[in-house]
């Protein structure tokens, strides 16, 4: 299954789609997949034709139902997801170096976060992350991830200004410590955030591009 119909699907599933009709519109939708509401629009036509979904245009709202086809789609990725977790206490995800917005390395050296992250993490992160945008086949790996209870970060007040909640998972690319970091605001759908005691760039040599696996532990 196309990896944009299987996130759609986890979304509505998640909603409580697979035990009955949910009223969900267009601009809804596209808010639980960070889509504008016409690219919305557009996914509801695509899983309609490709029979994932049913859909009922009431007088006010459109109700949403998974297909059959569409529940049995996601019971095989879950049993996939499930044989991976029972063989390894780790999961891989492949994806490409890429250049950030630069907002990494100012949340990351403030105090607050810092000395949790020495407490709870074991180390004190060199003053930047690196940003990896996952590879359109291990996007659906992330939820998994997410589903997983990762370390808290937990949020402050500094100079006036707040800042949010921060879940880690402790990881490693090519056998150095990291840990991938999820703001609790984060906009990100198919991009990681690392942070780890040494410039991983320089350390490895890292260039926009280059293509680099993460083993997060589970």
């Amino acid at each position: 299954m196309d990896e944009k119909y299987s996130f759609a699907l986890r979304k509505l599933a998640l909603l409580g789609a697979m035990d009955d009709y949910i009223a969900i519109s267009s601009r809804e939708l596209g808010e639980a997949l960070e889509m504008s509401q016409q690219s919305a629009s557009k996914r509801i036509l695509e899983l309609l034709d490709e029979k994932y979904i049913v859909r009922d245009l009431g007088a006010r709202r459109q109700r949403i139902k998974l297909t059959q086809k569409g529940i049995d789609d996601l019971k095989k990725e879950y049993n996939e997801y499930r044989r991976i977790f029972e063989l390894t206490d780790h999961i891989t995800i492949h994806g490409n170096v890429v250049s950030g917005m630069g907002e990494g390395g100012y949340y990351i050296c403030q105090d607050g976060y810092k000395t949790q992250f020495q407490s709870k993490l074991g180390f004190t992160p060199f003053q930047g992350t690196l940003n990896i945008q996952v590879d359109p086949e291990d996007v659906g790996k992330l939820d998994v991830v997410r589903s997983i209870a990762g370390i808290t970060i937990n949020g402050f007040s500094s100079d006036g200004r707040s800042f949010g909640e921060v879940i880690a998972y402790k990881a490693k690319i090519r056998n150095i410590d990291c840990a991938i970091v999820v703001p609790e605001r984060s906009h990100y759908v198919d991009t990681i955030e690392i942070i780890c005691q040494y410039h991983l760039r320089r350390t490895l040599s890292l260039e926009d591009g280059d293509h680099i696996d993460v083993k997060v532990n589970i």
